[in-house]
């Protein structure tokens, strides 16, 4: 009798729990005025390079505090890369299903296809825009404009300073200096240090903005390579060892002398955003928008650098939690209760899921959404946040079975760095709550485990990578009003493999082109030594011209007639030792 007493109690309690869920989500969703939307996000910046995550060296004292006065994700995760993870946060989806396989080699262009949080707000009148990185295609149509934004500051590529971004990349070791950028798809010089422009143009775009929602995506390149930095900001570090003050007996790298200055410019490149952060924060206190205001910060991957990770294994490229676990920190004070930590595992895909909810706006319905939305663990109800499996990889070009792979489940994580035929027990087993640097492998005594977990590895496997946007990858389309004219960028460029900085390289662009009379420049990274013959492949088209020039980096052909096709657009210059690939091509409709 008592037994049946006690489960009617347990049964009414798990009722009154799950209604009192559903009337709070409901109060929620009725009292919730939408907010403003800043998505802070740093490149390359690792768990370890914050005070508040341990580093007794750097210092971001407006990070730590906005940090220890919001809601803190300690068991946050992203993928090991900035592409991927930047197509993650964007649409809630695993990057693989949008059309991001890699971070170049023509592998970092989603798209156009996918919805955004950027076209998912605008739904509700957001005013959109994004200042900084956006590595998720350089060209019509999956450039931010196509995109859902209405204001973009922007380089291109991965980062300034890289091939693909060419209006930077011949500036060299002042590339982060007074760089010419994109704004609204039209190249346009600024002057000063590049964290500080783009905040300085996010704080503008707010204070436009202020009276209605608007969406912010501030996207610092920094503290990605190359390490350049204001000198009063490497002061601040130039007498420290990095790699001294870790007495908590967690596992530290060995950092060479390289490293240790590596570190201090890095350390030096995030005070100078932490400083930004600051003047950020302070402008929406000034405009009175502060509590209506949902701020989000984070970080793209782990550190591509040796250094401090807070005693995580691995670091940039890597599935272990040094690749893919970030900090994320959020506030959002007219709502969500701050100075608190949330523990469960959340990732980049639960970003979308989670606004959407917030905004009382629909995600579409035509597509797998991988994430979910936080707004439980937000609103203190973490019970109900059940296990879900987070799959990561990193390799170039396309995954490789088996290799750089993992899959966590609650406690347990499935590493693999094997062949394609290998068996479970080839794989490492780690339990990260019992051992959260991934030391102790124990997957030989927890091999029905490793099975379980390596069949929803499998399966993850599978459907990504028969993903539609992955086998019919996203094109460039040349010769539409939207884009005009179209610059073919190197970190677009497919061909060989690791294609960079390369005279001697195959290299071709994956494009759509409207029939019509072109223009086409081809830019060479070094002047011609010899002359020659330039080819332009368009499908099963081919146009050649003698040149006989030497000493130019610059060739046009001129009222080039090209049928409407989608191809592989394949330039080269022949001369009698070398066979060249340009630098980047430029495609102007001059008419039909």
């Amino acid at each position: 009798m008592k037994k049946r007493i006690q489960n009617k109690k347990n049964t009414r309690n798990i009722v009154l729990t799950f209604f009192a869920l559903v009337y709070v989500l409901a109060v929620f969703a009725q009292q919730v005025e939408r907010p403003n939307i800043i998505i802070i996000i740093t490149d390359d910046q690792g768990y370890g390079d914050l005070g508040i995550t341990g580093n007794p060296h750097i210092k971001t004292p407006n990070i730590d505090a906005f940090a220890k006065a919001g809601v803190r994700f300690n068991n946050f995760h992203v993928s090991p890369v900035c592409a991927p993870t930047r197509s993650s946060l964007m649409t809630g989806r695993y990057s693989l299903r949008t059309g991001i396989r890699d971070t170049y080699n023509g592998g970092a262009i989603m798209a156009s296809t996918e919805v955004t949080i950027a076209e998912l707000l605008k739904q509700a009148d957001y005013r959109t825009g994004i200042f900084g990185k956006w590595h998720l295609g350089d060209s019509y149509p999956s450039r931010p404009n196509d995109q859902g934004f209405d204001e973009s500051v922007i380089h291109l590529s991965g980062g300034m300073g890289q091939v693909g971004d060419f209006t930077t990349w011949f500036k060299g070791d002042s590339s982060y200096f007074d760089p010419v950028l994109w704004h609204n798809g039209k190249q346009e010089p600024y002057q000063g240090y590049c964290s500080d422009i783009f905040a300085n143009e996010a704080m503008k775009f707010i204070t436009e903005n202020k009276n209605a929602p608007f969406f912010c995506y501030l996207s610092f390149n920094a503290p990605h390579t190359p390490l350049q930095v204001p000198e009063k900001y490497y002061n601040m570090y130039k007498g420290i060892d990095p790699a001294i003050g870790f007495d908590d007996g967690r596992p530290f790298v060995e950092m060479s002398e390289k490293n240790k200055e590596d570190a201090r410019k890095v350390y030096a490149m995030v005070s100078n955003i932490d400083d930004n952060v600051g003047k950020l924060l302070d402008k929406l206190k000034e405009l009175r928008i502060a509590d209506n205001t949902l701020v989000i910060f984070m970080t793209d991957n782990g550190p591509q650098q040796m250094r401090y990770v807070a005693g995580m294994r691995g670091r940039k490229g890597s599935v272990y939690r040094g690749g893919t676990r970030v900090p994320f920190f959020l506030q959002y004070p007219k709502l969500i209760k701050g100075k608190r930590d949330i523990e469960p595992l959340t990732a980049h895909i639960d970003i979308l899921p989670t606004l959407a909810e917030i905004c009382k706006i629909k995600m579409p319905l035509d597509r797998k959404i991988d994430g979910r939305s936080l707004v439980p663990l937000l609103i203190g109800k973490n019970e109900t946040w059940s296990e879900r499996p987070f799959f990561s990889y990193w390799t170039r070009h396309y995954p490789e079975k088996y290799y750089n792979i993992s899959l966590q489940k609650g406690n347990y994580k499935l590493v693999g760095h094997t062949n394609y035929n290998a068996k479970p027990e080839d794989f490492e087993l780690f339990d990260v709550h019992k051992d959260p640097y991934e030391q102790q492998n124990i997957v030989a005594e927890n091999v029905n485990i490793a099975s379980s977990l390596m069949a929803e590895m499998e399966t993850h496997y599978k459907e990504l990578t028969t993903s539609k946007n992955l086998i019919d990858p996203p094109r460039i389309h040349i010769g539409t009003e939207h884009e005009n004219p179209v610059f073919l960028n190197r970190n677009d460029a497919g061909g060989e493999r690791g294609i960079w900085a390369q005279e001697e390289i195959y290299g071709k662009w994956a494009v759509q082109i409207d029939q019509g009379h072109y223009n086409i420049k081809f830019k060479f990274i070094e002047p011609l030594a010899e002359k020659g013959k330039m080819f332009l492949e368009t499908g099963t088209t081919i146009n050649q011209f003698e040149n006989d020039r030497t000493g130019i980096d610059f060739l046009e052909m001129k009222n080039v007639s090209l049928a409407s096709m989608t191809c592989d657009l394949v330039p080269f210059y022949v001369s009698d030792s070398k066979r060249i690939f340009p630098f980047w091509v430029e495609m102007e409709r001059i008419s039909d």
